[in-house]
C-alpha cells in the first residue's frame, strides 16, 4: 500500500478552499441571468384574474405605448402592451452606461470633462471640470446629464465607438434581443433603440449590483468636483419622493422617444418593476407608472 504523504490533506484542502472562493461568484452570476430569463405569463392566471382586481380598468387610459409591469420573486408578468416593440428609450439607455462604468471602472478614477464631450450645451457639467468616476456617476444618473455620459462612455472604452461596442456586447449577453445603443445617453438616434421587454432585462440584472441600485435610489447628493467645489443634484425620478416604497431607477424624455420612466418599488416584501416607454408627457409617466405599481400590488396581494 502506498504511503500517503504528510502534505496531501493540507493540499486537497488548499484545493477546496480556492474553489469555494471561485465557485459563489460564478453562481452568482449564472443565477443573475437565470432570473432575468424568468418571466411567467400563464401562471397568474390560474391563480387569480388580473382583469377582475381593482384598477384594472385604468390601464385602458394610460398614454403609455409600451409597458411591461413584474413581480421580480415570481417573475409573473401582471400586465404588458408591446413589451416587445422596438422603441425608442432616451434617457433610459444611461442605465448601460451606468453598469459598464460601475462594471469597468474604478471609483477612485478620475474624469474630466473636454470639449468633445460638451455635446448638447443643457448639461451641468462643463469642459475642463473633474471628477471621480463614481461623483460623475451619481451626477448622470440623478440629474440625466447628457454630456457626463459622453465623458463617461470615453473614460471607460477610451474612446465612444469602443464604448458603444461594449454596450452592445453586454446587451447580447443579457439576451436584449431588441435592443442596439449608438450613444451613451439616449439622445435622438435612430440607430439606439430597444424594448420595454429587454430594459426589463436591464434593469433587473443591474439591480443586484448593490452600487447601482444604490445610485438610482438616491433622492439627492452632493457632488463633489476636484477642484473642491460641489454640485447639488436631485434625483428626476419623481416617485423616490411621492410614491411609497420606490427604489428607483431611471427617467428619459426626448420629443423622439416620449416620457420613458424605469421604475421599482417594494412593499410587504413584494417588489415590482414597471417599463414605461412613450407616455404623452413628462408629469403623466408618473402618475401611470403609479397607477400600475398600484395595480400590480393589489393584484400579488391576492397570493398571499
Amino acid at each position: 500500500m502506498m504511503k500517503k504523504s504528510k502534505y496531501i490533506i493540507p493540499v486537497l484542502l488548499f484545493l477546496a478552499a480556492c474553489g469555494a472562493k471561485e465557485t459563489p461568484v460564478r453562481d452568482l452570476e449564472a443565477e443573475r441571468l437565470y432570473k432575468i430569463s424568468t418571466l411567467d405569463t400563464t401562471t397568474l392566471r390560474t391563480i387569480i384574474d388580473p382583469d377582475t382586481v381593482e384598477g384594472f380598468d385604468l390601464l385602458d387610459n394610460l398614454t403609455a405605448q409600451a409597458w411591461i409591469l413584474i413581480d421580480d420573486k415570481t417573475g409573473f408578468v401582471i400586465s404588458e402592451k408591446k413589451s416587445r416593440e422596438r422603441m425608442y428609450i432616451a434617457s433610459l439607455t444611461k442605465m448601460m452606461t451606468c453598469l459598464l462604468a460601475l462594471e469597468h471602472g474604478s471609483d477612485s478614477d478620475s474624469v474630466y470633462i473636454t470639449q468633445s464631450d460638451y455635446v448638447s450645451r443643457d448639461s451641468r457639467v462643463k469642459p475642463d471640470q473633474g471628477y471621480l468616476l463614481r461623483d460623475l456617476i451619481n451626477e448622470m444618473m440623478l440629474v440625466s446629464d447628457n454630456d457626463a455620459a459622453y465623458a463617461i462612455a470615453r473614460h471607460i472604452g477610451g474612446d465612444t465607438t469602443a464604448f458603444y461596442n461594449k454596450m452592445n456586447e453586454k446587451a447580447a449577453y443579457l439576451g436584449m434581443t431588441a435592443t442596439h445603443y449608438d450613444n451613451p445617453n439616449g439622445l435622438p438616434n435612430d440607430s439606439n433603440y430597444s424594448s420595454a421587454y429587454d430594459q426589463l432585462r436591464l434593469v433587473r440584472y443591474s439591480m443586484e449590483d448593490s452600487v447601482f441600485a444604490q445610485v438610482v435610489g438616491s433622492r439627492e447628493a452632493r457632488v463633489p468636483l476636484l477642484d473642491g467645489r460641489h454640485m447639488d443634484c436631485i434625483n428626476t425620478n419623481r416617485l423616490l419622493f411621492t410614491y411609497d416604497g420606490c427604489i428607483g431607477v431611471k427617467t428619459g424624455f426626448t420629443y423622439q422617444a416620449g416620457a420613458c420612466l424605469a421604475a421599482s418599488a417594494e412593499r410587504d416584501g413584494v417588489r415590482l418593476y414597471v417599463i414605461l416607454l412613450k407616455s404623452k408627457n413628462m408629469s403623466l409617466r408618473f402618475k401611470e407608472a403609479a397607477v400600475l405599481l398600484d395595480y400590480g400590488f393589489r393584484v400579488m396581494s391576492y397570493l398571499r
